[in-house]
């Protein structure tokens, strides 16, 4: 048996040590908010934070989980209360089809925690992970730079 918290609550897992972690978010606690880019750790899509560091769920396989602490997209905010992140994202445009978001928000999430830069190029640097296939990263940069320097 494999414990661990996710969002704050603690689960057990019982399945197969080798099955992903973005499987048995999505699939055994109904936790869709975590998106399957690319499957391969290329995309950031399913990145979501192990004991506060951004990883791709798609990778992590549920063996190494024991005792982890994971937060998804869901632990941000609600759709009734979302967080700073979450606002300017929806404010500033940076929530395009929805794909990359969810992982974009955590790997900014991760940075803002760490009191990480606020220029370009420290917003481009804590995102170098993530890949947006839309229209490209200017409105995901000025949303997670609203959000960093307390602006909407």
């Amino acid at each position: 048996m494999i414990r661990l918290s996710v969002n704050g609550r603690r689960r057990a897992y019982a399945g197969p040590p080798f099955a992903r972690l973005i499987d048995a978010l999505r699939e055994d606690w109904g936790l869709t908010g975590t998106k399957e880019g690319c499957g391969e750790g290329e995309c950031g899509a399913c990145t979501v934070l192990i004991d506060g560091e951004p990883a791709n769920a798609c990778l992590v396989p549920m063996g190494q989980l024991d005792g982890a602490r994971v937060e998804t997209v869901e632990a941000l905010g609600t759709p009734e209360r979302l967080n700073r992140l979450q606002r300017a994202f929806a404010e500033k445009g940076g929530a395009q089809c929805g794909i990359c978001t969810p992982g974009m928000l955590m790997a900014a999430e991760a940075h803002r925690r760490a009191k990480g830069r606020k220029d370009r190029e420290g917003i481009c640097r804590a995102l170098s992970g993530n890949l947006c296939r839309c229209t490209g990263y200017k409105h995901i940069i000025e949303s997670v730079s609203a959000a960093l320097k307390g602006k909407k």
